[in-house]
């Protein structure tokens, strides 16, 4: 049976986390929204906390604890309410850690896993959109080619996370010529690896304090023992089902905060003297509003319980994410009409939240739980 009650441990966390997004990032979202820059002591303080590192098992220096997807939506909701762009900061090296914790081979595990289990704060990424209009997971057109001992990478990523500081990115890319998530395999490249070239600092429209960058392969070789999972490789569909149901997760959190600041605007603001909360076209909004989060959540959850489970989620990661890229944008949106023209001023926050939630649409490989 599905339990809607999180455990003791889970609970734990739950409340660390949340703690942590309410009194350190949401007080500062505004500011490194801003700045166009995630404060450093909030992604030490987050490292600290374990966010990250806690599933490197004791022999590679971590605390050992066993990863859960369900824990780690909880985790992503609670700090994309706080902020989406400093929650993504501080989950970006999980998308090396994770995909190698659970597949890749002993060496890899050994090489990866102990520097991340230092005490400060360590950057790594994966790179897995690309710079295409028709983009699509299942026809990446990113090749490693094998090269007697090495493969050969070529092509073009964007939206890669502190693509210019991770010291390891997980490269995705295509080594069969047809199409299917079964052709893509991942590839471990270090920082400084030749072949390798960073653009300049993408501009977006949202996500303005996280650093995400372009990034160019050509003719960049890697051992072949950079493949993750060594020859038998890797189980691309899966790590993006860990992927979505962190976007779906980090989609909530955006909405509930957009959500939650609205109504209590809504009890506040009087127009004709009473609450605007009152009316009926303000209050059916709301209604509706916390009604597509919760439905989203349990989505979110119901995918994410599938894949601890060992079960095959495919279906239930795409359809969270895909529901959840809808209800952000109509939560958000929401906000912003409900606030009348302090929606549109960015003392306010929902005009941010706007911003990033339009992003989900288009994201994909952003985090990993």
């Amino acid at each position: 049976m599905v339990s809607f009650q999180p455990s003791e441990d889970q609970q734990l966390i739950l409340d660390t986390v949340a703690a942590f997004a309410r009194e350190q990032i949401r007080p500062r979202a505004h500011d490194a929204d801003e700045a166009g820059a995630v404060p450093s002591d909030i992604a030490q303080q987050g490292w600290e906390l374990g966010l990250v590192q806690s599933a490197i098992p004791e022999a590679f220096g971590g605390a050992g604890d066993t990863r859960s997807v369900v824990t780690g939506a909880l985790i992503a909701e609670e700090l994309a309410w706080g902020d989406l762009s400093m929650a993504l900061h501080l989950l970006a090296p999980r998308l090396v850690l994770y995909p190698v914790l659970e597949m890749g081979t002993p060496e890899q595990q050994e090489r990866v896993l102990k520097p991340y289990a230092a005490a400060q704060f360590r950057a790594g990424s994966a790179a897995v959109m690309e710079p295409r209009w028709d983009f699509d997971l299942a026809a990446l057109t990113a090749t490693a080619r094998r090269d007697n001992g090495a493969y050969v990478i070529d092509g073009a990523k964007c939206y890669v996370p502190l693509g210019d500081d991770a010291e390891h990115l997980l490269v995705y890319a295509r080594t069969e010529a047809r199409d299917g998530y079964e052709s893509v395999s991942a590839f471990l490249v270090e920082k400084g690896t030749a072949g390798v070239t960073i653009a300049e600092r993408e501009k977006n429209m949202g996500l303005k304090a996280l650093a995400t960058h372009e990034i160019s392969f050509e003719n960049c070789r890697v051992p072949a023992a950079n493949r993750l999972g060594g020859d038998a490789g890797c189980d691309f569909a899966k790590l993006m089902n860990y992927s979505r149901v962190g976007l779906a997760a980090m989609a909530v959190g955006v909405a509930r905060a957009a959500f939650e600041y609205a109504r209590d605007y809504a009890k506040e603001r009087k127009a004709f003297g009473v609450a605007i909360g009152q009316k009926q076209a303000i209050a059916f909004m709301l209604a509706e509003m916390a009604l597509e989060i919760d439905a989203t959540r349990l989505l979110t959850w119901e995918a994410a319980w599938k894949l601890d489970r060992g079960e095959e989620a495919t279906r239930e990661a795409y359809l969270a994410k895909n529901y959840a890229a809808n209800m952000v944008l109509k939560v958000t949106d929401n906000a912003v009409q409900i606030l009348g023209g302090h929606g549109y001023i960015r003392e306010h926050p929902v005009e941010m939240w706007l911003r990033n939630g339009r992003g989900f649409a288009t994201f994909e490989g952003l985090v990993m739980i």
